[in-house]
């Protein structure tokens, strides 16, 4: 354990999962999201852990999925709507949130945003609870996409800056703490591009930030959107 381990912190990290029709991948994201969670109750005990999964207008069987693979796992929550946009999607996983922490301060609670296509690293909590420690308020994460041809990738990487300071926005890798997302008025109803659309109010308020290349979540490389000109539309435009 790191001095920064110890450091004052957050008292709560919640992670919010939008998800729709993600039955062929939503069991490999939860496997890697539990690995992150055993992380951070090993590096921080003291600190509540949890997880909301927002399964959104699913057509197919990811609710009986995350039944079967999340049996006894009480650290998630799952939550089904009709919402049909992940930027109101995003919203409910957080009031979510603040309905199970409303007993701690706002910015003492660390919300981690992840996808259900994505499979977060092992440290990815701890990462975020150390980056809160040290004083950010706003996190934002770098992704590496998996299943792209060579020269797919070859082309991601060009236009893409993997280091820290970086000026990507992912809501694959997003952390920020409940008292900064409500004080710029949280996830506008959007049906793609929620992600920046936040970071960009948090920023202009003058929320202190940092762009980290640490503990990359690697997210689906598929060329077919859930959302209109997402991150697939982006990958199947290289």
């Amino acid at each position: 354990m790191t001095a920064a381990d110890v450091r004052p912190g957050p008292l709560a990290v919640h992670v919010v999962v939008p998800a729709r029709d993600e039955e062929l991948l939503l069991a490999g994201h939860l496997l890697a999201l539990a690995r992150a969670v055993d992380g951070l109750r090993r590096a921080r005990p003291a600190v509540r852990v949890a997880a909301t999964l927002v399964l959104d207008s699913c057509t197919d069987s990811s609710a009986d999925l995350a039944r079967r693979t999340a049996t006894g796992w009480g650290w998630l929550e799952t939550v089904q709507v009709g919402l049909g946009c992940v930027g109101r999607a995003r919203a409910a996983g957080v009031d979510r949130v603040r309905a199970a922490h409303r007993d701690l301060p706002p910015e003492r609670v660390w919300v981690a945003s992840t996808d259900a296509d994505s499979a977060v690293p092992p440290d990815w909590l701890v990462h975020h609870a150390r980056v809160a420690a040290d004083g950010a308020a706003l996190l934002t994460g770098t992704v590496r996409p998996v299943g792209l041809s060579a020269d797919r990738l070859g082309r991601w990487l060009a236009v893409h800056q993997l280091g820290d300071g970086h000026e990507h926005v992912h809501g694959a890798n997003l952390g920020f703490t409940l008292a900064a997302h409500d004080a710029v008025g949280g996830f506008a109803p959007l049906p793609t591009g929620e992600d920046a659309d936040l970071v960009a109010r948090m920023r202009a308020a003058g929320v202190p930030w940092v762009a980290s290349a640490a503990s990359p979540v690697l997210t689906s490389g598929r060329a077919v959107a859930r959302a209109p000109e997402g991150f697939a539309e982006f990958v199947a435009d290289l």
